[in-house]
């Protein structure tokens, strides 16, 4: 059994315009055009997982010589220790 329900809705003329062009080039419904609009607008937002992490370097010296990817905190604490000794970062 199909459910629906009617309801009216105020849009700018502009963009029901817009709306209907869309409808006529996808050959569908403007009712069909409003849904697809409605779900991407609450569909749950996706986290930054997806995104992928770039490492930005300044100096042109890359990562700092002593930096370990696999205890970055630990390495970081080692390269600051350093740079309060000597003064600057080792590269």
């Amino acid at each position: 059994m199909l459910l629906c329900m009617r309801t009216t809705l105020d849009i700018q003329d502009q963009l029901l315009i817009r709306a209907k062009k869309r409808a006529a080039e996808s050959r569908c419904t403007l009712t069909a055009v409003v849904e697809d609009a409605l779900r991407l607008v609450l569909q749950p937002k996706k986290k930054n997982k997806d995104k992928p992490f770039k490492v930005i370097t300044y100096g042109g010296g890359g990562v700092a010589r002593g930096f370990n990817w696999d205890k970055p905190l630990a390495s970081l604490y080692e390269i600051e220790g350093d740079r309060k000794e000597n003064g600057s970062f080792r590269y």
